[in-house]
């Protein structure tokens, strides 16, 4: 009898006895980030790449086709560390912003951590929130490094970054010390896009001598896994934080703003763990989103409910994701808002100001020459209808065919052949928008932001907010009566956006003029701003302007000032009778607590223009639509 229980004791722990030896036995996971890059490599098909070390690693892994990224790198990183899409915990949709997120949301390599693993981050943080030390990481510097866990037997998940990318690369005209023969300019290829300068020659080939130069810092790294005895132990992801960096990349929804590589390689301890045979090519889409249950779903640690994303690899792999999606809206010191929805073939973006151009004058942006030739371009007329289309204002709506189209130069939104694709797209837009309640329907600024405030039941009337958001990006006058209703409306967003919608009729607008101008008393800057934008470009300056002047110098509401700067710096000479109230507000702006970026930007920029400091941007007349 003893004989018997003691058998049974020992089958009944067995099963626990080998989770538990198995839980000691956990993969090694090292991210390897590049900074602003496309999929320039040559095994994603790039014939000028030079890059062994990635293209071994794609043979010996898998290689992601379609994987989407924010397009600017602090929202990504928001994504990335939460598994949650930036818009869900406004306003970290912005760039530099900081994000109102709950107070039990940690970023995923706690919950790694708190299981077991090592976790370091060399360097980059930039997560749009106050996420990070002391939870996530068990040290984030320049000089953090899987060798400094304190036993060699503890897993690790180790984060380095390489900014050799960085659209930083291309301000200068000193080039970092090669010891391989500088790529040709006369050889680059120049999307239909962008215009043929010697400027944006240049920047393509030192782009590719950074990208080798990417290439050989990743060979360094893998070269220390191997050196330590970890490469038989550890999971290498592959990939760029956004795309970029030439002109109509990074910031914007377009393919070449949000189409990254990832790579993923699974060592043969590791490969019952993979989606997928070394070197195979998944074409299903993946996101930033995707990454944080990814790596949980590896390392054999719960996924929380709240991640948005679905695991592509480990024990819990989703089912593959039909839609991706990705937002873009402030860029530093400019706002615009823009949502894409991305499947294996189909690229589709909602412009919700389609009257705001695609290329304004961020300051950061312009120092790249690439950018200040094709102004110089513009302004001497010799613009083609390709290079054009980039430039002045944006259709309501977009939908490219990445197979056909990879350079998202012809829109098929309004080509009655792809009205049913259109529908789809369209649909799965607004679900996702719903579902995560994307607080770009927000002001900047408002008290309704943020993760928890989002959610409290009936606090904003999203899908009503949504609707009327939609309506007012067709810029359509027959919406004016619907516009002027709203405009009385007790939600705040909802007033925002019939304002907007106002304004984005430039100037046709005489119906609405009363309610416009009650909305100038509004205790919303926001809509105070986008009503008085309204009434300036109908012809009412004398009761906008002064709005404008009174928003710009509300020194306790930095988000206002921004607001009332782009609305002043949009206006330009409409504007000029403002020029002393806006020299004030320039003199008088602080720096801005709690992320938001400085108003001092857009304020320096109105002022430089109305002064002939500096030229305003030209922009050519709008092409065609298609039929």
């Amino acid at each position: 009898m003893n004989r018997f229980l003691l058998a049974l004791t020992a089958l009944l722990f067995f099963p626990l006895a080998s989770l538990c030896a198995a839980g000691t036995q956990r993969p090694n996971i090292l991210w390897l980030v590049s900074e602003d890059n496309d999929p320039l490599l040559a095994s994603y098909g790039d014939r000028l790449a030079h890059t062994p070390t990635l293209d071994k690693l794609a043979r010996e892994g898998v290689l992601y086709e379609r994987c989407f990224a924010q397009p600017v790198c602090a929202p990504s990183r928001f994504t990335l560390i939460t598994g949650m899409y930036a818009a869900t915990a406004g306003p970290a949709q912005h760039m530099r912003a900081q994000g109102k997120i709950p107070s039990w949301l940690k970023g995923f390599p706690a919950l790694l951590r708190e299981s077991g693993y090592y976790a370091s981050n060399n360097a980059k943080t930039d997560y749009n929130s106050p996420l990070g030390l002391p939870d996530a990481w068990n040290e984030s510097s320049k000089t953090a490094h899987w060798r400094k866990r304190p036993a060699p037997s503890q897993p690790f998940f180790s984060v380095f970054n390489h900014e050799v990318t960085h659209e930083s690369c291309l301000f200068s005209e000193k080039e970092l010390p090669l010891d391989f023969p500088s790529m040709d300019p006369a050889n680059v290829r120049i999307p239909p896009y962008q215009p043929d300068t010697p400027e944006i020659r240049a920047d393509w080939a030192r782009y590719y001598n950074h990208i080798r130069l990417m290439d050989e810092q990743i060979a360094a790294k893998l070269r220390d896994l191997e050196k330590d005895g970890l490469t038989d132990n550890t999971i290498v992801f592959y990939y760029s934080d956004n795309g970029g960096v030439l002109p109509r990349s990074k910031r914007f929804l377009q393919e070449s703003g949000t189409h990254v590589p990832l790579i993923v390689y699974y060592p043969p301890k590791w490969r019952h763990l993979a989606p997928a045979a070394p070197g195979s090519r998944i074409k299903e889409p993946v996101s930033f989103v995707d990454f944080a249950p990814t790596v949980l779903s590896l390392a054999g640690v719960k996924i929380p409910a709240y991640m948005q994303g679905r695991a592509f690899a480990g024990p819990a792999k989703a089912a593959p994701n039909e839609f991706v999606f990705t937002t873009r809206d402030r860029m530093d010191e400019r706002y615009d808002m823009m949502r894409s929805v991305v499947d294996s073939r189909w690229l589709y973006i909602r412009n919700f100001r389609p009257d705001i151009a695609y290329v304004q004058p961020l300051e950061y942006m312009f120092k790249a020459r690439g950018y200040q030739s094709w102004a110089r371009m513009a302004a001497e007329g010799k613009l083609t209808a390709a290079t054009a289309q980039f430039w002045g204002e944006k259709p309501t709506e977009e939908l490219y065919d990445m197979h056909a189209d990879p350079d998202s130069v012809h829109n098929l939104a309004r080509t009655p052949a792809h009205r049913a694709t259109l529908d789809k797209m369209r649909a799965a837009l607004r679900q996702r928008m719903l579902e995560i309640k994307d607080n770009g329907l927000l002001p900047e600024g408002s008290a309704l932001e943020g993760y928890d405030a989002s959610r409290v039941p009936g606090a904003w009337p999203m899908e009503r907010v949504l609707d009327l958001a939609l309506l007012a990006s067709e810029r359509d006058a027959a919406n004016l009566p619907k516009f002027i209703e709203a405009l009385g409306d007790a939600s705040e967003p909802i007033r925002w956006w019939a304002a907007q919608g106002c304004a984005m009729l430039r100037g046709k607008i005489l119906p609405a003029e009363t309610a416009l101008l009650r909305s100038l008393e509004d205790n919303s800057g926001a809509v105070a701003v986008a009503a008085a934008e309204a009434l300036a470009r109908h012809g009412r300056r004398d009761a906008a302007l002064p709005v404008l002047a009174r928003w710009a110098q509300a020194t306790d509401a930095p988000a206002a000032i921004l607001h009332a700067g782009n609305v002043l710096d949009r206006l330009g000479e409409i504007a000029r009778p403002a020029l002393p109230a806006m020299k004030r507000a320039l003199e008088s702006a602080k720096p801005t607590p709690g992320g938001t970026y400085p108003p001092q930007y857009i304020l320096n920029h109105a002022v430089a223009v109305l002064e002939g400091r500096t030229a305003a941007l030209v922009y050519p007349p709008a092409p065609a639509q298609s039929p």
